[in-house]
């Protein structure tokens, strides 16, 4: 189970990276979202994933720390996952007023510091 996760989890960083690359900013909102998702994933895939022992230690020889999943990495996600949202909701605003103003979602059409026809800056010193 835990290696169909981490194989999931390398899926949605290369997706989320392949929309970074992106000229559209739509696309690269898109890519943040899915790169939180896989962060999320990849905690979650860490505290262990079991369904048949609860996350509580019994007392006794029956409850082992070893078979139980760690439920840090649970309450940590569900904070993630809030926080990942409105984040996501305040970039998309962000991004909804920049097309409002500069009327293109092309990251390269969005350059009004640097004039057309003219010599880019020295990149290296």
């Amino acid at each position: 189970m835990e290696t169909y996760m981490i194989l999931l989890v390398g899926v949605f960083f290369s997706v989320a990276v392949y929309l970074f690359l992106s000229r559209h900013i739509i696309r690269i909102l898109l890519g943040a979202a899915i790169l939180g998702n896989a962060v999320n994933l990849l905690i979650f895939t860490s505290g262990r994933l079991t369904r048949e022992v609860p996350p509580i230690i019994a007392t006794g020889p029956t409850g082992t720390p070893e078979t139980m999943a760690n439920p840090l990495p649970q309450a940590l996600i569900l904070t993630a996952i809030v926080i990942s949202f409105s984040f996501f909701a305040f970039l998309l605003v962000l991004t909804y007023r920049t097309y409002q103003e500069l009327d293109t979602d092309d990251t390269d059409e969005m350059r009004f510091a640097e004039p057309r026809g003219q010599q880019m800056p020295p990149l290296e010193y």
